[in-house]
């Protein structure tokens, strides 16, 4: 336990002030998510610029394509927040089936599957499929939560929970702790939009 600390310690030391900055914008995006405040998206923007550039200098790269990916969609879940709702702002929660969600993951596991494999074999990437897996299914959940699909928030605990061992072995220490209270986060985010849900369907 005592090495867990010591090194928990130099690695707090040794983070950068971008990473730092990364990390408080990123907690600022899911929060202001949770609570459906369209400027989520300003705070996702910049985090996600600086995100671009630390994945790939730790070489993960699929990662840091994820986060140019992220960045378009900052732009696009602006604009379906603010204008594409029935007041503006107040774009409504929507549901998709489960056939629908299972036919994506299956779709998505497959090319998890090849780009795992291209990448795994002809590249220096590291964790290929576990870097393949997060960067696919957070691309599709991005786009979930622009569109403001209640089940966005159930595929994040999962992406963000795997996520927390891919950072961890990189020795992203401090955003292995962020996506692990990613997780918790997304929970709550699942429970206020669930409930919010349901306030919509009695009105």
């Amino acid at each position: 336990m005592s090495d867990f600390f010591e090194t928990f310690g130099q690695q707090v030391v040794a983070t950068s002030v971008w990473e730092w900055l990364g990390v408080a914008l990123a907690i600022a995006y899911v929060l202001l998510a949770i609570k459906e405040n369209i400027w989520c998206w300003v705070a996702a923007f910049f985090s996600t610029a600086i995100y671009t550039v630390l994945f790939y200098d730790v070489n993960l790269f699929m990662e840091s394509l994820l986060n140019v990916y992220y960045l378009l969609m900052a732009v696009y879940g602006f604009y379906q927040w603010r204008f594409t709702g029935r007041k503006g702002n107040d774009k409504p929660i929507s549901r998709w089936s489960i056939k629908t969600h299972l036919m994506w993951i299956v779709g998505l596991l497959v090319i998890v599957a090849i780009s795992g494999y291209l990448l795994d074999n002809y590249t220096t990437q590291d964790f290929a499929y576990v870097d393949s897996f997060t960067t696919w299914f957070a691309v599709f959940t991005t786009y979930l939560l622009a569109q403001k699909v209640l089940e966005n928030w159930l595929y994040w605990v999962v992406i963000d929970f795997v996520s927390v061992f891919l950072y961890w072995e990189k020795g992203l220490l401090i955003t292995a702790i962020l996506f692990a209270g990613y997780t918790v986060m997304a929970i709550i985010g699942w429970l206020e939009w669930k409930k919010h849900y349901e306030q919509q369907k009695t009105t």
